[in-house]
C-alpha cells in the first residue's frame, strides 16, 4: 500500500511538467513513466516476496535512473570522448544500463546498494550545481530534494541493518516510510534536475517553480511553468 504514491505522483507529474515536456522534449514523460513501473514492480516483489519481484524492481529503478541521466545529465559532465554529444551519450547509457540489467541477475544481493550508490553520484552533480547557482528557486528546490532524500535513505539504511531492533520494539514500517519518502523525493529531484538542465540547454526560456495544488500551500508538489520566450541575458 505504500507504493500508491508512485501511482499518484507520476501521471500527476506528467500532466503538470507536459508543458515543460512540450519544450524540450516529450522523453521527458519517460521519466514518470518508468516512475509508476517502478511503483507496480515494486507492489509485486512486496506482495510476493518472490525473486523475480526484487529484480523487477531493482531493474525498474535502473532503468528510471538512467533515463534521467540521459535526459538532464549537464553536458559539461560527459566524458571528453563524446565532446558533449547527447545522442552519443545517451546511447553509451542504454548499453552500460542494459549490461547492468544483465549482472543483476548475477549477485541480486548487492544491487540495492549499486543503485544507491548511483544516487550518491546524482547528489554529486546537484551538489556542484547548486555551488554555481544563484537561483534561489533552484537553490530551495534542491535543499528540499536532499533532506527528504537523506531521511528516505536512513529509513532504508535504519530498516536494513536494525531490522531485529524494530522487530524487538514491534515497529515494522520503515521500509514503508521509504516508499513513501522517495516517492516524494521524486517530484523534487526531477524539479532540481529540470533546472540545472534548463540553464544549460534551455537559456532563452523563462522557467518559474510553482506548487501543485496551490503555490500559497504550506506543502505542495513541485512543477515547472514556462513563463516566456523572450527571456533576456
Amino acid at each position: 500500500f505504500s507504493n500508491v504514491t508512485f501511482l499518484i505522483f507520476g501521471p500527476l507529474m506528467m500532466f503538470l511538467m507536459h508543458p515543460y515536456a512540450q519544450r524540450r522534449s516529450l522523453y521527458v514523460h519517460s521519466v514518470s513513466i518508468l516512475f509508476m513501473v517502478t511503483g507496480l514492480f515494486s507492489m509485486y516483489f512486496h506482495m510476493t516476496l518472490s525473486f523475480l519481484g526484487q529484480l523487477l524492481d531493482e531493474i525498474a529503478i535502473l532503468w528510471l535512473l538512467a533515463s534521467g541521466y540521459s535526459i538532464w545529465m549537464p553536458r559539461c559532465y560527459f566524458p571528453a570522448f563524446l565532446r558533449e554529444n547527447r545522442l552519443q551519450f545517451t546511447r553509451l547509457v542504454i548499453i552500460i544500463t542494459v549490461i547492468s540489467t544483465f549482472l543483476s541477475f548475477l549477485r541480486p544481493t548487492v544491487n540495492a546498494y549499486a543503485l544507491n550508490s548511483i544516487a550518491f553520484h546524482i547528489l554529486y552533480l546537484v551538489v556542484q550545481e547548486y555551488k554555481k547557482t544563484s537561483n534561489k528557486e533552484l537553490q530551495r528546490v534542491i535543499q528540499v530534494s536532499v533532506v527528504l532524500w537523506a531521511a528516505a535513505l536512513t529509513s532504508w539504511i535504519s530498516d536494513r541493518f536494525f531490522c531485529s531492533f524494530w522487530q524487538w520494539i514491534n515497529f515494522f514500517y520503515l521500509h514503508s516510510i521509504w516508499h513513501v519518502l522517495i516517492s516524494i523525493t521524486f517530484p523534487y529531484a526531477m524539479v532540481a534536475l529540470a533546472l540545472v538542465d534548463a540553464s544549460y540547454e534551455m537559456p532563452e526560456q523563462t522557467l518559474k517553480v510553482c506548487y501543485w495544488p496551490r503555490d500559497t500551500w504550506l506543502v505542495g508538489l513541485p512543477y515547472l511553468e514556462v513563463r516566456s520566450d523572450d527571456k533576456n541575458c
